[in-house]
């Protein structure tokens, strides 16, 4: 059985299959900014996509995305606007989920502008 560690991160390389897929360009991975981190930061057609991924092995205890909290929403934002700021970027700003189950099969669900529903 993977670790922890192990699950979440190839769930994270799985979602960056999805994203250069469907059109998007990775511009960072792990993004670090005090405390927070953002997972991976693309950019599609004049989209800035902030993307969190929540893997899991099973939805036993609910879907992945549903544990992204609120602190951790605060968290992603302020690493998003010292991002915007940095990298000197005018781009409209997508912040979304990508929540990956690994078990039998596996099922990636893309969830743009996701922080709306919480």
């Amino acid at each position: 059985m993977a670790t922890h560690n192990d699950i979440g991160t190839k769930g994270e390389r799985l979602a960056q299959e999805y994203l250069q897929t469907n059109g998007y360009t990775i511009l960072e991975t792990n993004y670090r900014y005090k405390k927070a981190e953002i997972d991976i930061i693309a950019t599609k057609d004049h989209l800035l996509a902030i993307i969190e991924v929540k893997t899991r092995t099973s939805t036993d205890y609910g879907e992945p995305e549903s544990f992204v909290n609120n602190k951790k929403i605060k968290l992603i934002l302020e690493a998003t606007n010292a991002y915007i700021q940095e990298k000197d970027l005018d781009l409209e700003v997508s912040l979304d989920i990508i929540s990956v189950i690994i078990g039998k099969t596996t099922e990636i669900n893309h969830i743009p502008n996701a922080y709306y529903f919480f």
